[in-house]
């Protein structure tokens, strides 16, 4: 599928504006239809694989989820974003769409406090248990004295 045929089909069910750019599709989502639009990517634009996931702090806007997924077939690219503004801290886990973004949900909840609602085992995967705080937060200080790690 051409990057544009994407775009419309994308304007069409979602009601947004995507940007085209070559082979790549980024498209700008209301939290609501976060895990719709990722499953809009894999069963009707094909893109069946899940390259990455993360977050984005922009401190007086709040956060923004992207991730990337892509038809390697078609060489289609597209990036899912969304805003969790207002303190809002929930997102729709895309576990249960993408397999592979287990971890990498469980790292964005780690490092920038985005909890994935419907996350099969969301708990801490590069710091311990008790650790206080996300450190890529524009809110974290990084000041703060902690234990030696190890």
């Amino acid at each position: 599928m051409n990057p544009n045929d994407a775009a419309s089909r994308l304007r069409e069910k979602f009601g947004v504006e995507p940007a085209v750019d070559g082979t790549t599709v980024a498209v700008t989502l209301p939290i609501g239809r976060w895990r719709e639009a990722a499953e809009v990517a894999k069963t009707v634009l094909g893109c069946r694989y899940f390259n990455w996931l993360s977050a984005v702090d922009w401190k007086t806007d709040g956060l923004e989820v992207v991730c990337r997924v892509e038809n390697l077939e078609g060489g289609l690219v597209v990036f899912l974003r969304t805003r969790l503004a207002g303190g809002q801290m929930g997102c729709p886990s895309l576990v249960p769409v993408y397999r592979g973004a287990d971890w990498m949900e469980r790292e964005c909840y780690d490092m920038f406090g985005v909890v994935f609602e419907g996350h099969p085992d969301l708990r801490r995967i590069l710091l311990p248990q008790d650790w206080e705080g996300h450190p890529l937060r524009k809110d974290y200080a990084v000041d703060t004295p902690h234990a030696p790690y190890r």
